[in-house]
């Protein structure tokens, strides 16, 4: 009775962006496409978007090229970023068909403007697609170098008017140190977005974090790794960090 009061439960949130980094496409790998990982991850998001969330997700691109680290090789950070938002753009789309293939439609809408590959980013048609049950892929970043797609998972979220940014990671939350480094690391339960800011927290970059506190978004941060996960933390439930005004 108690597993099925659960599974009926209401998401707590109802409107959501979900950022996922590229590098956890990679699986094992550590670099590249892992397709098993993908189709896994796609199947959580299916399941989260079938109890009636509104769902947008934000890919990054760390699996193929960062912007920052190309850019040490001789190339202006313009133009590395602008490769690593190229980066985004071919795992959003490999992440759309993974979706669709697990029984939800899916679109990716990218910030670079390649219309012979997906649809070019519009604020109103996103929310459209949004509103037609439709899954966003949101690609190519912000469309500007020196912002991460954590940014833009915070942009896109307050663009279109969602509850929370679910901020999928190696590690079950926010802790006070690397918990792979630092065993006596302790996991924050919750945290405001200026706590987050003041003890220069790396989970997200400091813009992030600024313009979430800025638009009131609660940032919650929760390990892609266990299945089943974003299901778990739009019910309320695993184990997370909240981060809130």
């Amino acid at each position: 009775m108690a597993k099925s009061a659960t599974r009926s439960a209401k998401p707590a949130y109802r409107r959501v962006v979900v950022k996922v980094s590229g590098e956890a496409l990679s699986g094992p790998d550590g670099y590249g496409i892992h397709q098993p990982t993908i189709d896994r991850i796609a199947r959580d998001l299916v399941a989260a978007h079938r109890l009636g969330v509104k769902l947008g997700v934000v890919v990054g691109g760390g699996n193929i090229m960062r912007g920052a680290q190309i850019s040490k090789a001789g190339l202006s950070r313009a133009r590395a970023d602008a490769m690593g938002m190229l980066g985004t753009v071919m795992n959003s789309l490999i992440l759309e068909t993974a979706i669709e293939r697990a029984g939800s439609s899916a679109r990716t809408m990218s910030a670079l403007s390649m219309p012979q590959v997906c649809e070019t980013y519009e604020r109103q048609r996103a929310l459209r697609h949004l509103d037609e049950g439709r899954v966003v892929v949101f690609a190519g970043g912000t469309g500007n170098p020196f912002f991460t797609t954590d940014t833009t998972a915070v942009l896109r979220a307050a663009e279109m008017g969602c509850d929370a940014v679910l901020k999928a990671t190696d590690v079950d939350g926010i802790y006070t140190a690397d918990p792979k480094k630092d065993p006596k690391a302790k996991r924050y339960t919750t945290l405001t977005h200026q706590e987050a800011l003041d003890r220069s927290l790396k989970v997200m970059d400091a813009t992030a974090f600024a313009l979430a506190q800025e638009n009131e978004t609660p940032i919650i941060v929760f390990s892609i790794r266990v299945p089943g996960a974003i299901e778990a933390v739009l019910r309320g439930k695993g184990r997370s960090t909240v981060v809130r005004g």
